[in-house]
């Protein structure tokens, strides 16, 4: 086994289905993340639109205040499931997100989706990609292997390290190996908003796109 292969976190994790990295109302939801705070906060709350407790990121600056997994700067995940999904709520204010891939090229390729920026630009090793969140919740359904091989024109092999920035609060982020159908999502992996007659409604996941947020607009990507 080699140095990279012992450092992977979930190599002997079976990969099929759902691999959940964060859960908002667990026992320790950062235990695999490592946090940076300046001039904000990163603490647990309940959200008063789904009556949940959640994970709120916030900073005056996005770039130094963020939660990032492997907490190990050394580690790696070694996710090889396609489908990185967050279930995200916009606080209306500037937010990013990082995710770092490596592809069959032996490349490690770094994606940052943000909501102050309106062209895509890609670099040999980052490609930076404009986003439009909806009010309220969202999911999040970026879809890594197709962003990998329009960015670079490469495959792509597993995912190394995500990291959330300020600004927004946090349900879940997790990985699939296919997009899910509402219907098709475990219970835990919904999004369920109460209603004034004590009813849940589930908000609908939109059609099957590479990436997109609720709504007419998502993560955009001109290549």
């Amino acid at each position: 086994m080699t140095t990279g292969e012992s450092q992977k976190m979930f190599k002997n994790t079976f990969q099929s289905g759902f691999l959940s990295i964060l859960y908002s109302i667990g026992s320790k939801p950062l235990h695999i993340w490592n946090k940076k705070v300046i001039n904000g906060h990163i603490k647990r709350i309940t959200d008063n639109d789904i009556n949940s407790l959640v994970l709120e990121v916030e900073g005056t600056n996005v770039s130094t205040t963020y939660i990032t997994c492997p907490a190990d700067p050394k580690k790696t995940l070694g996710i090889k499931l396609p489908f990185l999904v967050m279930i995200i709520k916009n606080l209306k204010e500037n937010f990013t997100f990082e995710v770092q891939v490596l592809d069959d090229k032996n490349v490690r390729r770094r994606f940052q989706a943000s909501n102050y920026q309106s062209t895509t630009r890609v670099s040999p090793f980052m490609c930076t990609i404009p986003m439009r969140l909806d009010e309220g919740w969202s999911h999040i359904q970026f879809n890594l292997s197709d962003f990998t091989r329009r960015a670079y024109g490469t495959n792509y092999i597993e995912t190394l390290r995500v990291q959330i920035h300020a600004n927004c609060r946090i349900r879940r982020v997790f990985f699939s190996d296919r997009l899910y159908s509402e219907d098709e999502l475990p219970a835990g992996f919904k999004l369920i908003l109460p209603v004034q007659n004590e009813k849940a409604t589930v908000r609908r996941a939109p059609p099957r796109t590479s990436a997109r947020s609720y709504g007419t607009h998502g993560l955009r990507m001109t290549v």
